[in-house]
């Protein structure tokens, strides 16, 4: 997996279009490359930064994003995706390019 120190040669966070702070590849990402890990302690209320997971029996687990990943904007058509707490890339990614992914907000 991919660590923080890995991540940053990676991907950086500049101004983003889409909301305040995104994410942009360094350089190219191919489709399926895992891109990182969204690294932070576990949660138990939402926030700003929380990712959630639902595991297999739905109870769902929220970290608190302290890496790079946690600077990712939504998009419904996101060029990445999440297995887990691992981001994935769902097409090539172009240096510059934001990284986005489909929140998905559950009921």
């Amino acid at each position: 997996m991919a660590k923080t120190k890995n991540l940053k040669q990676l991907v950086y966070s500049a101004e983003s279009e889409i909301h305040g702070t995104g994410l942009f590849a360094k350089k190219p990402i191919k489709k399926g490359e895992h891109i990182g890990t969204y690294e932070g302690p576990e949660v138990k209320k939402n926030g700003t930064y929380v990712l959630w997971v639902y595991e297999e029996d739905d109870n769902p687990i929220g970290r608190n994003g302290k890496n790079l990943l946690r600077y990712l904007n939504h998009s419904v058509a996101g060029n990445a995706e999440f297995d887990g707490f691992d981001l994935y890339a769902l097409k090539k990614i172009k240096p510059h390019d934001e990284i986005t992914f489909d929140y998905k907000e559950f009921d």
